[in-house]
C-alpha cells in the first residue's frame, strides 16, 4: 500500500471522496492508503474461500463479503477493505456502504500487505468486540493461520499447513486446505511480489 492523499481528511470527507474513485481506498485516521492490485493466486484464494463460505451460509443469517465491502472500526477511526468478512449481526443488515460487526475476517497476505496485515490491522481488528476469528492465508505455500479469540482479549494461534482441515468455529465450518488452494501456483514465476 502506498498513500495516495498526505493532506489529512475527516471521515466525512474521505466517504464522499471514495464514491468518486474507481480505485478502493483505506483510510486510518485522516490518511487515506491506495489498495495494491492483486496476483493471479490472490484472486484465486479470495474466490475459492467466498464460494466456499458463501456455499456454507446461504441458508442462514450470515453474510460473506469480499473486499469491495469496507469494515468501520469506529474506535480506532479507519476504514478498511478486509480480503473477505462475515458477520452474523443483524445490525450490519442497517448499513449498505459498510459493515461493523464481523465475527469473522480474512486477509490473503502479499509482500506488500504482509506486515500491515500482521501489525496495525490485526491490532485495530482485535478492538472488534464481535470478532471471534482472524485468518491469514499464504499466497507462497498451503498455510493458513487462524487467530480465536479467548476470554475476551486472548488471541490463540493455530497454524495449517498441506493435508490438514482448517476449523472456523466462528461459523462452524471445516474446509480441507486443498480446497482453499485449488488452481494456486506455487512456482516462482507466479509467487506474488
Amino acid at each position: 500500500m502506498q498513500k495516495a492523499i498526505t493532506k489529512p481528511l475527516s471521515v466525512d470527507e474521505y466517504l464522499q471522496w471514495e464514491e468518486q474513485q474507481e480505485e478502493k481506498h483505506e483510510y486510518a485516521d485522516g490518511v487515506i492508503y491506495a489498495m495494491a492490485g492483486a496476483s493471479e493466486n490472490h484472486v484465486n484464494l479470495t474466490t475459492n474461500l467466498t464460494v466456499i463460505l458463501f456455499n456454507h451460509l446461504r441458508r442462514g443469517n450470515c453474510r460473506v463479503f469480499p473486499s469491495d465491502m469496507r469494515l468501520h472500526i469506529p474506535s480506532q477511526n479507519v476504514y478498511y477493505y478486509p480480503d473477505l468478512l462475515v458477520t452474523c449481526d443483524e445490525r450490519d443488515r442497517l448499513n449498505r456502504n459498510h459493515k461493523n460487526y464481523p465475527c469473522l475476517i480474512i486477509e490473503v497476505l502479499s509482500e506488500s500487505t504482509e506486515a500491515r496485515d500482521r501489525g496495525v490491522k490485526f491490532a485495530h481488528y482485535q478492538t472488534i468486540e464481535s470478532l471471534q476469528e482472524y485468518v491469514l492465508v499464504s499466497q507462497s505455500e498451503p498455510r493458513v493461520e487462524v487467530f480465536r479469540r479467548y476470554n475476551g482479549k486472548l488471541w490463540l494461534l493455530q497454524t495449517y499447513t498441506t493435508g490438514e482441515t482448517i476449523k472456523l468455529q466462528s461459523i462452524s465450518l471445516e474446509i480441507p486446505i486443498a480446497d482453499i488452494y485449488t488452481g494456486v501456483d506455487f512456482t516462482s514465476d507466479s509467487n506474488p511480489q
